[in-house]
């Protein structure tokens, strides 16, 4: 006999259901230096990982492991790494730039209770992936999906998320006891605040801007741009 397959209705959200997935998006900052120092409860802290660990992933290959971190002795090692790291990055900018570099604060290591490394095993569902056959980098957006599950439901609780990228992936792994083979995606620090930038900060300080939505989209194929 056939196998049969329990589907549910794809039942279309609220107008409010709507909203607060619209709120969250636009909302939605990388928070560097305003965390609180009250403590992530471990009720909240599950439901953040339930949420990442439901982002999609192609061949449902799941590749995401999630190392919590509070201890500040750990935290004070890899801020350590990543000033390291930092002085050397801000070198790698035109001169002009680097006292705009410098002025930005990156304390979250340190400020954030919480710091959450995310990783991907890139041998997990084996050699033969669906999905994976024809594009090796999948994993590696898969786990990116769920770092973004994570930082969504994160705003929705109330909690600010800064994504720290400026570290040698051999300090961190030596810190972490982070296996060779292992891939680190993404450094995640975490706590609550009473204060988000209405824009994102870097747009606010004067670093960037955000792009033209219509100056990125192509219709059919891909256009030069002018």
């Amino acid at each position: 006999m056939p196998k049969t397959y329990m589907l549910a209705p794809a039942v279309s959200f609220s107008s409010s259901e709507r909203d607060a997935v619209y709120k969250a998006i636009f909302t939605r900052r990388d928070v560097r230096d305003q965390f609180l120092p009250d403590p992530v409860p471990g009720d909240v802290l599950r439901r953040l990982l339930q949420a990442a660990h439901h982002a999609p992933s192609v061949g449902f290959m799941q590749p995401w492991n999630f190392i919590t971190i509070r201890s500040q002795s750990v935290r004070d090692q890899i801020a350590d790494a990543f000033g390291r790291a930092n002085d050397e990055a801000v070198k790698l900018f035109p001169e002009e730039r680097q006292s705009k570099y410098k002025s930005l604060k990156l304390e979250g290591i340190r400020k954030a209770p919480l710091n959450i490394c995310i990783t991907c095993d890139r041998n997990r569902s084996g050699e033969v992936v669906l999905g994976k056959t024809h594009n090796s980098s999948m994993d590696l957006y898969s786990t990116v999906c769920a770092v973004q599950n994570l930082w969504l439901a994160a705003r929705a609780e109330g909690i600010g998320m800064g994504w720290v990228s400026i570290f040698r992936d051999a300090d961190l792994k030596s810190i972490l006891d982070i296996p060779e083979r292992i891939e680190i995606v993404a450094y995640l620090c975490l706590g609550y605040v009473d204060e988000l930038y209405e824009q994102p900060e870097l747009e606010v300080k004067g670093w960037n801007r955000r792009l033209p939505l219509d100056d990125l989209i192509f219709e059919e194929r891909w256009q030069d741009e002018t």
